[in-house]
């Protein structure tokens, strides 16, 4: 279920998602709250979006530090999941560049793709944006556009706007002078290049070449007005990991950025118990599976061996930053703030339903169970544990159902409670602070059951699917809990979780069964 409650007023991209965990649209907003929430309160959406708003069964988002971010983000997360809802530009390539070519004179051209000789700039952001800073550049510093350079001069010669390499009218050495010059510009490094040139025009004048001077100063002019409207996406040679937590209650709360060349690919979370090495543990873990970056980005420096062994996995020298001040401090300070927002506006969920459950201490670890079967057949049970308000995926369990014969859901959720809490205690590894059944007052009874066998005093409930109802042990009706209460929809979440690991844990064992053995 999506729960509006938990989303900033702040400018990000969100991804509707189906039951699956598929996403089905990727958008940015400038107000992420206002955004999200005018799909819910409109009743007058044209046919696709009403169709996007029935499908959606869950929400992710990103919270970047501009809009500007989150149109560049937008780009990417279409590119990377091709959501159904989205509108998709197969022809389309990323945002162009500006591109001065490797020629003896180079000259300047807009690019779509960032292969071939010479420096590419970019991409920008919009192409309005682009147009404009690539007039400005061209026209202030007289590069040349053709694609060969003709044997007579051509009209832009003559109104002013290129020094006319073609028929030696400018040198080679000053020609480079003005691609050094248009480089540093494309590089963002403006101020610096109008300090530099405001002190060659004073000396121009100086030794009274006016005229020199005047075309410097006229250069400065279109920099200074430059420098308030370039915007371009931030480039790198490498890939970038950026790592940030934040530990609470024993738990740690961390989420790790995946930068490409300078954009923003992907976000991963990650909740799990708070231990001395836990850092070193993560990171041993994550990049035992995942190719590490180029640079890793982390608040706290790393051991030695750490260091070494990243390198040892990446087959080369990782480097790892801990930045104090600068933009990749920003970065860092950035996925700060979404474990802030992304993690601690779940924790009201968690609040809510402590406070309609009448619980003893907050449930931050909620283990959830349900049953599938296909009339019967390859009857199986799930275990889905959420923590912090998120999906634990590294504790889930999935069970085959081995004492039930045809269709008997008390049964099998009795099984699987057994199975599940007799081996906890045997390993004598923690017990969660609350259990959701899937199901109304029989599957509650016999999950019971179970635990007062097991003599386990674990606060316990169900949620029945058509009215969403919420049950308890010894109470005959169900609670006073709406269905669409903060408190409600978390365990509606937790319950469509544990009903997808299921169901698709189900089709699994079906799919086998058709494969015939040899």
């Amino acid at each position: 279920m999506i729960d509006l409650d938990a989303l900033p007023h702040l400018p990000g991209c969100y991804l509707f998602k189906d039951e699956d965990g598929g996403v089905l649209y990727v958008g940015k907003a400038k107000d992420l709250k206002k955004r999200v929430s005018s799909y819910f309160q409109k009743k007058d959406h044209d046919p696709k979006t009403a169709i996007l708003v029935q499908a959606a069964r869950g929400l992710d988002f990103i919270v970047t530090n501009t809009e500007v971010e989150a149109l560049l983000l937008e780009n990417t997360l279409i590119k990377k999941h091709w959501p159904r809802y989205n509108i998709l530009l197969k022809d389309s390539k990323r945002y162009a560049c500006i591109h001065l070519t490797g020629d003896k004179f180079p000259r300047i051209r807009i690019a779509r793709k960032n292969t071939g000789e010479g420096e590419f700039f970019g991409p920008f952001v919009s192409a309005k944006e682009r147009d404009y800073i690539f007039e400005v550049v061209r026209k202030t510093f007289q590069l040349r556009t053709c694609k060969k350079m003709p044997v007579r001069a051509c009209l832009r010669y003559h109104i002013g706007v290129c020094s006319g390499p073609c028929i030696g009218s400018i040198s080679i050495e000053e020609y480079g002078e003005k691609v050094k010059r248009a480089t540093s510009v494309l590089k963002g490094n403006i101020r610096e290049l109008i300090e530099s040139m405001g002190i060659e025009m004073k000396e121009l004048a100086s030794r009274q070449r006016f005229e020199q001077a005047l075309e410097l100063r006229d250069e400065i002019a279109a920099l200074e007005s430059l420098q308030e409207k370039q915007n371009m996406e931030r480039q790198k040679k490498h890939d970038e990991d950026i790592l940030n937590y934040i530990v609470r209650d024993d738990t740690v709360y961390l989420m790790l950025f995946k930068v490409y060349k300078g954009t923003l690919e992907d976000k991963q979370d990650y909740v799990f118990a708070f231990g001395q090495e836990f850092l070193e543990e993560f990171l041993v873990q994550y990049y035992s599976e995942n190719d590490p970056p180029e640079e890793l980005i982390v608040p706290e420096s790393l051991e030695e061996s750490l260091i070494e062994f990243l390198a040892h996995v990446k087959g080369k020298k990782v480097k790892v930053t801990v930045p104090k001040q600068g933009e990749k401090k920003e970065l860092l300070d950035l996925v700060l703030k979404n474990v802030e927002i992304g993690f601690f506006g779940d924790r009201k969920k968690i609040e809510a339903l402590q406070s309609k459950l009448s619980l003893p201490k907050l449930p931050n670890v909620i283990e959830c169970f349900d049953i599938s079967h296909l009339s019967g057949t390859a009857t199986v049970g799930s275990m889905v544990q959420f923590r912090g308000g998120r999906p634990d995926k590294h504790n889930y369990r999935r069970f085959k159902i081995e004492s039930v014969e045809g269709i008997d859901d008390f049964a099998s959720i009795a099984e699987v409670v057994r199975r599940r809490y007799s081996r906890l205690l045997e390993d004598k590894h923690d017990i969660p602070d609350l259990i959701v059944i899937d199901g109304g007052k029989g599957q509650l009874s016999s999950a019971f059951q179970e635990l007062r066998k097991l003599k386990l005093r674990v606060p316990i409930i169900s949620i029945a699917k058509r009215e969403e109802e919420i049950y308890v042990p010894g109470l005959k009706s169900p609670l006073p809990i709406k269905k669409d209460e903060k408190a409600s929809l978390f365990v509606q979440e937790i319950r469509d979780e544990a009903h997808r690991f299921a169901i698709n844990y189900n089709r699994l064992l079906r799919q086998k069964s058709l494969i015939p053995k040899s």
